[in-house]
């Protein structure tokens, strides 16, 4: 059976703009691709990151982990914009009033 154009489990990609780093991050952020969501946020010295999460599908501990690491690395620099399902797991775990976690 053909599957053509599934989308894909995983997948981040970094956009560098000047000293902005925009890393798109697609499908399922679990324990088995968080540290590869935190290390493509932290590519090359940018002032400011945005962590685009709009097509993320899942979001576990360790997604939460990550971005809450980010964060104390990134001070001030760091941006969240998540997908419903990051949000609503975001706000669950306490964190949906964050400034790192930009609105709707």
């Amino acid at each position: 059976m053909d599957q053509g154009g599934a989308p894909p489990i995983f997948s981040a990609k970094a956009e560098v703009d000047g000293d902005q780093l925009r890393v798109v991050v697609t499908g399922e952020v679990d324990m088995a691709t968080a540290d590869t969501m935190y290390q493509s946020a932290l590519r090359g010295p940018a002032r400011h990151v945005t962590l685009d999460l709009r097509a993320v599908t899942f979001f576990d501990s360790a997604a939460i982990h990550a971005v809450v690491r980010l964060a104390q690395r990134l001070p001030g620099a760091l941006a969240v914009l998540p997908s419903r399902q990051v949000r609503r797991v975001l706000e669950i775990s306490g964190l949906g009033e964050q400034d790192w976690l930009l609105p709707d």
